[in-house]
């Protein structure tokens, strides 16, 4: 049995082979484009935490936002995203920076309140910056990692209008009701504040 032959459009034909010819790196990636508008910081790469693991909000009309708080993960870099990604660990931050590079990861939004503190009246008044390492193995502390952090934390100061000064810019130790230690002893608090005021 005979079929008609489909109607080739000179226009659409054209356009398709000209797109078949274009590599696929030069062609826009919708996710991409998506994750790219959900940064607060240009400089981060967005790796959302689950949904279950922060409060929506918006700050800082619902929350002012008055404090960083500086952590250590106690965990690869890797294994911090996964634990922010699953429902069942209840804990996030804003941001996850990378011993190796400075590489920084934004998990949640600033308007939203990540649980990190382990204080609610802090969480909803801070910005939460994680960075990969131990508090005993001051090696995770590389260059790259407070240069990469204080731009971070500058930024956010710039962004809320806050001090950069240890009276805003906390370690988690330093957040009331806490029982951790981090950063730790070995975190250069003298060097990180100078990074921050000069980035």
């Amino acid at each position: 049995m005979d079929r008609p032959r489909p109607h080739l459009n000179r226009r659409r034909f054209l356009k398709g082979t000209a797109l078949a010819a274009v590599p696929y790196a030069f062609l826009p990636d919708a996710q991409a484009g998506a994750e790219a508008q959900a940064v607060d910081y240009p400089l981060a790469d967005w790796q959302p935490a689950t949904g279950s693991n922060y409060t929506v909000s918006h700050r800082p009309s619902s929350y002012s936002v008055d404090y960083v708080v500086i952590h250590v993960t106690q965990e690869t870099y890797s294994d911090t995203l996964a634990i922010f990604q699953n429902p069942a660990k209840k804990v996030s931050a804003h941001y996850l920076v990378r011993s190796a590079d400075g590489h920084v990861a934004q998990c949640v939004r600033e308007a939203n309140i990540a649980w990190h503190a382990g204080n609610w009246d802090y969480n909803t008044r801070s910005i939460g910056i994680e960075h990969e390492g131990w508090v005993d193995q001051p090696a995770y502390f590389t260059n790259a990692l407070y240069e990469q952090s204080a731009r971070l934390t500058a930024a956010v100061c710039d962004t809320y209008d806050l001090p950069k000064d240890r009276s805003h810019i906390l370690g988690h130790y330093e957040v009331p009701g806490t029982d951790h230690t981090d950063p730790g002893p070995h975190w250069d608090w003298t060097r990180y504040i100078r990074l921050v005021n000069s980035a």
